[in-house]
């Protein structure tokens, strides 16, 4: 019930504030009201407003003369637009104090939207002032107006009559027409002397009797006239323009003049029924717009029920909050597309849905804001990138810059997207780098390669010659040492025949070795060993492998030491016993082996050193 009551004060407000007055069943002619009323259409939705919008908005008022409507527009944008301001002032105060001000020393300055808006208002007040005071002036010379014309009809009723009185009357009733409105404390007391003074010029002018029977009938036929207008606007569809109309007919109705008495009472009746009607009209209009309103409210408040989803919503995709913001401006399609509410709700339901809107779009603002600064951070990682491949390119180290450039390549993966106008330029810069180096790397490559083939069709030469002489059974150290020299000195081959070319050469060499007359098998030893030690030196990696043979000596010389160590003190405890003859042969001869095997390791490690 109480929501109800608040609904129809609403609507009676917005029905008075359009110009739709409430029935007045006492009016009557000689009560005048001043001023048209019409039904102005609900007020916008400014709730959504920026700044920018509301001095565009203001500054359309600067020219509309319509003050009242301007007021009601006012009444409406400026407690919105003060709010944004504090909104700002508050914001720049935090601001300032977190950078270490003092508050006593914040001082806001207001931007050129504040001072356009207030400029705009200033200039509204002004010309309002001004409208309204030249009104008043004008009211005020039409009362001077109006008294000196009843004066004039005072003395024209005091003075005698004469064939021109009756028509220097109608033209003082024609001017008092003419006249504008005055001083609303003015009009009664104006109306009241004006009726009395023309009542005793047709009471005490009998001579004239017929005249002012006629002048009667005459303003009856202009009433009844009117009459039969306000009865033809009850079926005007548009109730606006029937209220309207119908002031304008009650205006006209009271200037007319009086009737005879015996019709006065039915003509005002008459006049009063189409009224009535009209009104009705409008009551019905009232009560329609009294349920719109309440059905406008109920449907607002389920979209600003439906919309606190969004002010939650959280994503670290582009895709997911664009989606989100076609919802909400569908939403926000819905809720523009419904009409107005009860001013006494109108705010809490426009605070319901535009604080979540403004919520989500602040929300997506700090995403996109976040995004940004990563996809700048990520531009400057990537143009470290480029800078660094830019001066690789043009390197000659094919293997160790090919590495680095993978590893840039990596890095660039790694690295998120940067901001959409840099995006192609930067990855073009990046890719013509590494392609021009891989380019080079390519043609050099297909050189090598070619070399390599020649290399290898070389080396198998020379391993066809080692094997021919091991055939022929001419072989000697001085030949074997030559074709080894011209083996070495030939460059590299394809990887995919490097073991296979080594692996035949180390047999051919053998082979040859074995088919050297004159060399015993520890001199033949020696030789493989100076052979193989001669062709880890030439490897691209020999320093490593003499390194690692080199190793691997000592250890075979440290474990030969050992087990020579331990056989002799055997030996020892055997030469302590008196039936241990044969077992101390056995050691003896194990000693002797033992030992040959630690010389031959002790020459080798000196020849590898000597290397």
């Amino acid at each position: 019930m109480e929501n109800d009551k608040e609904v129809q004060e609403q609507v009676k407000e917005s029905a008075e504030d359009a110009g739709i007055m409430p029935h007045k069943n006492g009016l009557t002619i000689d009560e005048p009201t001043e001023g048209d009323h019409e039904i102005h259409h609900p007020v916008e939705d400014y709730a959504h407003f920026s700044k920018p919008d509301f001095v565009d908005l203001i500054k359309e008022l600067t020219k509309e003369n319509d003050f009242r409507k301007v007021d009601l527009i006012l009444k409406e944008i400026r407690p919105l637009f003060d709010e944004i301001r504090q909104s700002e002032k508050n914001a720049a105060l935090e601001k300032f104090k977190a950078e270490g001000g003092n508050p006593d020393d914040f001082d806001y300055r207001l931007d050129e939207w504040d001072h356009a808006f207030d400029a705009s208002l200033k200039l509204i007040r002004d010309r309002r002032n001004q409208y309204y005071k030249s009104l008043e002036e004008a009211k005020t010379e039409n009362l001077r107006k109006k008294n000196e014309l009843l004066e004039r009809l005072r003395a024209l009723v005091d003075g005698e009559d004469n064939a021109q009185s009756f028509h220097i009357f109608k033209e003082l009733q024609q001017e008092w027409r003419q006249v504008g409105p005055v001083p609303m404390a003015q009009i009664k007391t104006l109306w009241a002397n004006y009726n009395a003074l023309v009542d005793r010029y047709y009471d005490y002018r009998n001579i004239y009797f017929e005249l002012k029977e006629l002048d009667r009938k005459k303003n009856l036929d202009a009433k009844l006239e009117l009459c039969v207008k306000a009865e033809q606007l009850s079926s005007k569809e548009r109730i606006k323009d029937a209220v309207r109309e119908l002031n304008e007919l009650h205006n006209e109705f009271k200037h007319i003049g009086p009737v005879p008495k015996e019709e006065q009472e039915h003509v005002w009746q008459r006049f009063k029924a189409a009224s009535d009607a009209v009104y009705a009209k409008r009551d019905a209009f009232l009560d329609e717009l009294q349920q719109q309103l309440k059905g406008n409210l109920e449907v607002k408040m389920q979209i600003g029920e439906e919309i606190q989803a969004f002010v939650t919503f959280t994503s670290d995709r582009i895709k997911d909050w664009n989606q989100k913001t076609q919802e909400i401006l569908e939403l926000q399609k819905r809720w523009d597309g419904v009409g107005g509410v009860p001013r006494s709700k109108s705010k809490e339901a426009n605070k319901k849905f535009w604080s979540a809107f403004k919520t989500f779009f602040h929300n997506k603002n700090q995403f996109f804001k976040k995004l940004d600064e990563e996809r700048d951070k990520n531009l400057k990682i990537k143009q470290e990138l480029v800078a660094r491949a830019i001066e690789l390119k043009s390197s000659a180290d094919w293997a160790k810059t090919s590495n680095d450039l993978k590893a840039l390549q990596l890095q660039w993966k790694e690295v998120g997207p940067v901001p959409e106008k840099y995006r192609d330029k930067i990855f073009k810069e990046f890719k013509e780098a590494c392609d021009y180096f891989f380019d080079q790397r390519r043609g050099t490559k297909e050189k090598a390669d070619l070399e390599q083939d020649e290399n290898l069709k070389q080396k198998e030469v020379i391993i066809e010659e080692i094997l021919q002489a091991t055939q022929a059974g001419d072989g000697n150290l001085e030949k074997l040492q030559e074709l080894q020299a011209r083996f070495n000195e030939i460059g590299f081959v394809p990887k995919s025949a490097m073991a296979s070319v080594k692996s035949r050469f180390s047999d051919a060499v053998s082979r040859y070795i074995e088919s050297i007359n004159g060399l015993n098998a520890a001199e033949r030893d020696q030789v493989t060993l100076e052979i193989q030690l001669s062709s880890l030196k030439n490897d691209p990696q020999g320093d490593r492998k003499l390194f690692h043979k080199e190793q691997n000596l000592r250890k075979q010389i440290q474990k030969a030491e050992n087990d020579l160590s331990t056989l002799q003190n055997n030996l020892e405890f055997f030469g302590r016993s008196k039936n241990s003859t044969k077992m101390k042969e056995e050691f003896t001869e194990k000693i002797k082996v033992a030992t040959e095997s630690l010389n031959l390791l002790k020459k080798q490690l000196k020849l590898l050193k000597s290397m």
